[in-house]
């Protein structure tokens, strides 16, 4: 099993003040790839979420988030934890019409997944089209971005970075700090 990383709390700060800035959190729906601890979808709940899924591929730490979840979101449709793999959350997630304001996406360092999954087969259907995208990769990996898609933004905190990917056709200007 691979150890949990969890995303560094001044990163996560960031992340949240950054998003603050392009969606409204209150109301977004926001999907958690590669969801470890369950630490960055909860946090996305705690911050009015309207509904946060989860995708952790080993059952074990699925139902570690699933025990973690606040009390008053337990149970509900406004935390759902899916234990399955990637390209079968994404499938599921489709079939389902499931569309998403936030995507972030917090995959094992240096193993090649950003190019990976911006290359996934559906995943462009399930972000909305004034969405974001958001990886946190290590600083040391190059994130290979396919032409469908454009790099809005990139923040550096240390051995982590946090690179924020739109639809290409979404024309929406920088971010502000």
């Amino acid at each position: 099993m691979k150890e949990i990383r969890p995303t560094p709390g001044k990163a996560l700060l960031a992340l949240f003040s950054i998003l603050g800035n392009l969606v409204d959190l209150e109301n977004a729906e926001f999907l958690d790839l590669f969801a470890g601890t369950g630490r960055v979808g909860i946090e996305a709940l705690r911050r009015g979420a309207s509904r946060v899924v989860m995708v952790e591929v080993l059952k074990d730490r699925a139902r570690g988030i699933e025990r973690a979840v606040p009390a008053e979101f337990a149970g509900t449709d406004k935390a759902v934890v899916l234990s399955l793999e990637l390209r079968r959350a994404i499938a599921w997630l489709v079939r389902r019409d499931n569309m998403f304001d936030v995507i972030f996406a917090d995959p094992p360092y240096n193993e090649g997944w950003g190019a990976s999954l911006l290359h996934t087969k559906n995943m462009e259907k399930i972000l909305r089209r004034e969405g974001v995208l958001v990886f946190e990769h290590a600083s040391r990996e190059a994130l290979d971005v396919p032409p469908l898609w454009t790099v809005r933004d990139s923040r550096v905190y240390g051995e982590t970075t946090l690179t924020f990917v739109e639809h290409k056709n979404h024309n929406s200007g920088g971010i502000s700090s």
